[in-house]
């Protein structure tokens, strides 16, 4: 199967209230997750990456091609840039059968039929779905829909594929299987891919790398287990499932805007750095009344919200008037023991505590 190229582009679009301004590259081979918040500017780069949109500024490069340059007036149509692409919803030719779809890319550049036929049943095949060749969209899952849009995309041998939330309409059957088909298909063919979702689990399982955008910027970068386990953004923190309090680094820890000292174990950053303190909300303790000595990192808070999570509940913070605003978001997980003995309903007076021992804190970009 053939290897994936590499991409490096540099894109600026300018709207009234939002530009996006991002610099990023994949090696050839490699997935790039992009994750960030909705307004965050995920679906608009991935528009001028598959040349669905010109940007105000920068250009874009395939491998050794220049498919976009703003400056030179360039932009190489979405159909010739060497470019795949995946959505959310399958968006399959409803005329036409699994094979049929898989068949369109090739046979539109110019590859023989009997080629196209074979082309397209060694795909339908690897992505398990050969028994679905002869049906047509309306008689297919949702989830064998996604399967066949991806052969579809694959079938045009596209340097880089664009995986834009491929799994968010699935239904919770459906999504693991294709998460694992995705993987596969991926990693056999040495596909370069950049990956648009919401999933730390799709990022861990699926991609090398991830970039963060928060408001049009680049804000996260690197390695995803990385980037997971030492969040410095509070849309990463909430993805991966941890806390966050943003702040400077003092002896004691790190001091929030507003004062407050949270004790934790700092790493590789100096006093006077900005700095994130981070925290699983299994490590929280909640009381519904300040506990008895001098316990570190113990915050009033208003109970927001009841989130049930299984064999846990989580307890959503709220700011309490005159309290730390940052408490805003943070959660603790408890038994569902736990929240009968608090008597707890939203809105409630609590307070949250967390050992220094369990606080991590890092630098921040």
């Amino acid at each position: 199967m053939s290897s994936g190229t590499g991409v490096d582009a540099r894109v600026v679009v300018r709207r009234p209230a939002f530009t996006l301004d991002v610099r990023l590259t994949a090696a050839p081979g490699e997935v790039l997750a992009v994750l960030g918040p909705n307004g965050a500017g995920k679906s608009t780069l991935l528009s001028v990456l598959a040349g669905l949109l010109r940007p105000d500024e920068g250009w874009v490069d395939v491998g050794d091609t220049r498919v976009t340059d703003a400056e030179a007036g360039l932009h190489v149509p979405p159909h010739q840039r060497g470019v795949g692409l995946l959505a959310q919803q399958a968006l399959l030719f409803p005329h036409l059968t699994a094979l049929g779809n898989v068949e369109f890319g090739p046979r539109a550049r110019g590859v023989a039929r009997r080629e196209a036929e074979s082309t397209a049943r060694s795909l339908l095949g690897a992505v398990d779905t050969a028994e679905l060749a002869d049906r047509k969209p309306d008689r297919m899952s949702g989830g064998q829909q996604q399967r066949v849009a991806l052969a579809r995309a694959l079938a045009a041998e596209p340097g880089l594929l664009l995986l834009d939330e491929p799994l968010a309409a699935l239904d919770v059957d459906a999504a693991p299987a294709m998460r694992s088909l995705l993987r596969r298909i991926v990693r056999d063919r040495k596909q370069t891919a950049l990956l648009v979702t919401h999933s730390a689990l799709d990022a861990l399982v699926l991609a090398d790398r991830v970039v963060v955008l928060t408001a049009g910027q680049v804000v996260e970068e690197g390695p995803v287990r990385e980037v997971l386990a030492r969040p410095r953004s509070a849309f990463t923190a909430r993805i991966a499932g941890l806390d966050l309090v943003p702040g400077v680094v003092v002896a004691e820890g790190l001091r929030t805007a507003d004062g407050l000292v949270v004790a934790g174990r700092a790493e590789g950053v100096a006093e006077g750095e900005p700095a994130v303190a981070v925290f699983p909300p299994s490590a929280v303790s909640v009381y519904a009344s300040r506990p008895d000595g001098s316990p570190r990192n113990v915050v009033p808070v208003v109970l927001a919200a009841i989130e049930p999570r299984g064999d846990t509940v989580r307890l959503r913070a709220g700011a309490r008037p005159g309290g730390p605003v940052w408490v805003d978001g943070l959660a603790a997980d408890v038994t569902p023991a736990a929240v009968a003995d608090l008597a707890a309903e939203p809105g409630a007076e609590l307070w949250f505590s967390v050992k220094a021992t369990e606080v991590q804190i890092h630098g921040a970009r």
